[in-house]
């Protein structure tokens, strides 16, 4: 009776992939009209928008969501593990071993059978083939990635605090964030509020520290109108951040990261966070039509070139009608498509049309840590807006409110927003391990 169940498989645990996991356990799995399994190679789930902070220390380690407890309590199954392969004649996605950090085999390689297929997968930073990226920069694409470059971060501080009298104590400590788009500039403006509170919390010289932006374009945040860009760009040299754009970065060694121009960035700490594509894993997936940049290319349903496999957020590649190109790989499309999916798959299963997926447009915010927030919103009624403060703080604060709010519903979030509230008065403003 069980194989009769029709299986949902998702696989990837991002925004968009939880949020419609969550949804179909309460529409489907607990009605017991299908059974579904969510695939994510983590146990655990933070906002990807979010990441920046977990890689500076400053983010509370409450707003990460173990999985299988989501699971139990929504409705769906959690299984850990890597997709690595798929075939589509038997529909079968074939998941990778799981292994512990000393390399044994803690779940061996498995198959998980499908009826629907649903690939949210997100994205990860494109190094255009530059020579020294891979080797020597530091990512913040996943949770894992943003704790590793937060737990170096911090020894680094420690290494510089402590060298001694030479010449290693003089030199501050220096990071390269290459790439001006929002996680870079996020991110610059976060670690610029750590070094001050390392200082405040009496470790040596901490304000010490050099932050440098590269960007190849002349402009930061091209998602933001010009004037906003501007206003960010004055607010981070404030911050004593230095900006140099329009360099494109030809080569990274260990030491130095190396422009068009000739000129040579010395960097203790290298952070690549520009320009996106999905995983390389996903170029030649048993033929589904890819882009260059290996996205799943879907119709305004959001399904692929299969009939029973959609995809959703960064990973997928759905033309955005009337403006030309495609839907930008961001926050709120993925919450609008696991909505848009959520609803064609229920109504699948009861032999109704599929929902065609239109993107609304709220604009773009860009959080600059507790200095400032900027940005433009969009409406029928108001056109686009520039906002700027604390009005654009609280819009940037409910976007991922309402993400909370999908995946716990209204009176959960507000208790975990309350429960965060006493929490932040009462630790420490940034991890220090």
């Amino acid at each position: 009776m069980a194989d009769e169940i029709h299986k949902i498989l998702i696989i990837g645990g991002g925004a968009a992939g939880l949020e419609l996991a969550t949804h179909l356990g309460h529409a489907l799995g607990k009605k017991g009209l299908a059974e579904v399994t969510l695939l994510d190679a983590t146990s655990t789930h933070i906002w990807k928008p979010l990441l920046h902070e977990v890689a500076s220390g400053t983010l509370a380690e409450a707003e990460e969501i173990e999985y299988l407890s989501q699971a139990h309590r929504n409705h769906f199954r959690f299984r850990l593990g890597r997709m690595e392969g798929l075939n589509r004649e038997a529909k079968e996605v074939i998941v990778s071993p799981t292994l512990n950090d000393k390399g044994v085999e803690l779940i061996p390689r498995r198959v998980l059978k499908y009826d629907i297929l649903v690939l949210s997968v997100g994205s990860v930073s494109n190094t255009f083939g530059i020579k020294g990226v891979d080797q020597h920069c530091m990512f913040i694409d996943t949770t894992t990635q943003a704790y590793r470059f937060q737990k170096q971060l911090v020894e680094t501080y420690y290494i510089k605090s402590y060298a001694g009298q030479n010449s290693l104590k003089d030199k501050p400590l220096s990071i390269v964030i290459v790439g001006a788009g929002a996680t870079g500039v996020e991110l610059s403006a976060e670690l610029h509020e750590v070094t001050k509170l390392l200082a405040t919390y009496g470790l040596e010289d901490s304000d010490k520290v050099k932050i440098t932006i590269i960007e190849a374009a002349t402009q930061l945040l091209p998602a933001l109108p010009p004037r906003l860009s501007t206003a960010t760009q004055q607010q981070l040299v404030k911050l004593d951040i230095q900006l140099k754009l329009g360099r494109r970065v030809t080569e990274v060694t260990e030491t130095a990261v190396h422009t068009h121009d000739g000129e040579v960035f010395e960097a203790d700490l290298k952070v690549w966070a520009a320009g996106i594509k999905a995983p390389d894993w996903m170029k030649n997936l048993d033929g589904l039509e890819t882009n260059h940049i290996n996205q799943l290319v879907v119709d305004q349903t959001l399904k692929t070139s299969d009939d029973d496999i959609f995809a959703i957020g960064d990973c997928a590649a759905c033309a955005w009608e009337g403006h030309g190109g495609n839907v930008p790989p961001r926050a709120q499309a993925a919450h609008q498509q696991a909505s848009a999916v959520a609803k064609t798959i229920v109504n699948r299963l009861k032999n109704k049309p599929a929902v065609k997926f239109v993107y609304h447009d709220y604009g773009s915010l860009v959080s600059l840590g507790k200095f400032t927030t900027v940005g433009s919103l969009m409406g029928s009624l108001m056109g686009t807006v520039s906002v700027g403060g604390f009005i654009a703080y609280i819009v940037y604060l409910s976007l991922y409110k309402m993400h909370q709010v999908a995946i716990h519903g209204y009176f959960r979030t507000a208790m975990l927003s309350l429960s965060n509230l006493f929490r932040r008065s009462t630790h420490a403003k940034i991890k220090m391990h």
